[in-house]
């Protein structure tokens, strides 16, 4: 056993970044909720999770191009983009974790595999609703995004793995499997080298995550099992 009670297995697994919204989170009720509020302010009409999972990318603005046929403009998109936070945040404490998320963190934990959190959510929103879940304590390192919304995960990527490093420079680029539920979190990995596992449980359709050209699965534990493979 390590010092922190953890059994230490002496192999090197699958380091997991973990995305949190769509993911960890089963909360895609409320970005649909939240997102035909932020519709409404401009007259839209509401958008069903089926249009929703077909027509979903980032940066945002590009989503809302798919939907209204022009890009919104800077007044739109910061109109918008207030009513989805406040309508979305409104909304998240009421959603629960993804079926099985809360034993497979605790049981890679109590294994000794290291794992972390990266969200797009804003940092200051992310982690005390991390901590009220109960899981902090599983993940070496938890980060939200800092900054504009309209962004790539990319570049939060490369600051998380640069702390994830300095912390354990173990940890390297050919055993790092990101698991999220949009084709923008296989992109993020790519970007540092990374493999990702998609998950079918949140903002995307399946055919929409097959094309970013990663294993695409359908439950969390099918997950896990596919990114310790990657890297077998």
């Amino acid at each position: 056993m390590g010092n922190d009670g953890r059994q230490d297995t002496g192999k090197r697994p699958a380091h997991l970044v973990w995305d949190w919204n769509g993911t960890l989170l089963d909360d895609i009720a409320a970005v649909i909720e939240a997102t035909n509020a932020a519709f409404a302010e401009l007259g839209l009409p509401a958008i069903t999770l089926e249009r929703y999972r077909d027509l979903y990318c980032v940066p945002i603005p590009l989503f809302y191009q798919r939907l209204m046929g022009r890009l919104p403009t800077d007044a739109e998109w910061l109109l918008m983009d207030a009513a989805f936070h406040q309508q979305y945040w409104s909304r998240a404490d009421a959603c629960g974790l993804t079926e099985g998320a809360a034993e497979l963190l605790a049981a890679r934990w109590t294994a000794g595999h290291s794992q972390s959190l990266l969200s797009m959510a804003p940092h200051e929103h992310l982690v005390p609703i991390v901590r009220r879940h109960g899981i902090t304590d599983h993940f070496v390192r938890v980060d939200g995004r800092t900054g504009p919304s309209h962004g790539s995960k990319a570049e939060h990527m490369v600051r998380h793995l640069t702390a994830l490093r300095a912390a354990d420079p173990g940890i390297s680029g050919e055993r790092i499997v990101v698991i999220g539920d949009a084709v923008d979190d296989a992109v993020a990995a790519a970007a540092v080298g990374a493999k990702a596992v998609l998950f079918t449980g949140g903002s995307h359709s399946r055919t929409s995550l097959a094309a970013a050209g990663v294993p695409v699965v359908d439950s969390l534990a099918e997950a896990v099992a596919v990114a310790e493979e990657l890297v077998s």
